[in-house]
């Protein structure tokens, strides 16, 4: 499985910063710049995930605190097992959830399918295989651009290497949001029913 490690390698190959005597970036420097980078893929095309969460007797309110990386509920089903599945109408506010049903819950289980953040990290990563080299190229452009403002009013052995890092970095930028336009989730076509509330 494919590690943070693994993307950072694949981002000194893009930079050509491959000498680990005299690193140009810093591991830091560029796990922020894939942490920026997989925060952005996150929001265009997100992890979808289902959970089962216990309704409270007596409350129409669900705590989504347990749900890591949340990003967006996209539908609740109250109550589970019933086919088709019984969907309901749901607000949120904050980390809550509640759900427009006219009797309170007794204790029974909702089902929410949301969207959240991918993950990676040294143990591995959420993100399928063809987005990887996304997050990487999102990364080496924000390193670019960075390593671009550094070097400006300082000695270079180029004369405008300022420049240089800094239209690789826009070049690599555009082609990542691009990317990240023609995958992303509120650019397809995704077959919706409307349903009437349990």
């Amino acid at each position: 499985m494919t590690t943070l490690g693994d993307v950072r390698t694949r981002i000194r190959k893009d930079l050509h910063d491959l000498d680990s005597a005299a690193y140009r970036w810093a591991d830091s420097q560029l796990d922020r710049h894939i942490g920026r980078a997989l925060d952005e893929l996150s929001l265009a095309i997100p992890l979808e995930k289902t959970a089962l969460i216990a309704t409270t007797n007596g409350s129409r309110d669900l705590s989504l605190a347990t749900l890591t990386g949340l990003i967006e509920v996209e539908a609740v089903e109250f109550p589970t097992g019933s086919f088709p599945p019984a969907y309901v109408e749901s607000s949120r506010w904050a980390d809550t959830i509640t759900l427009d049903v006219d009797t309170p819950p007794t204790g029974a289980n909702a089902k929410l399918y949301y969207t959240a953040r991918h993950t990676l990290d040294t143990s591995g990563t959420t993100l399928p295989g063809h987005l990887e080299d996304l997050v990487a190229m999102g990364a080496s452009a924000y390193a670019a651009l960075e390593q671009g403002a550094y070097t400006i009013d300082r000695l270079n052995t180029g004369e405008q290497v300022s420049q240089e890092f800094e239209a690789w970095g826009r070049a690599r930028l555009t082609a990542f949001a691009q990317l990240l336009h023609q995958y992303g989730r509120k650019n397809r076509v995704r077959g919706r029913r409307l349903f009437t509330p349990a």
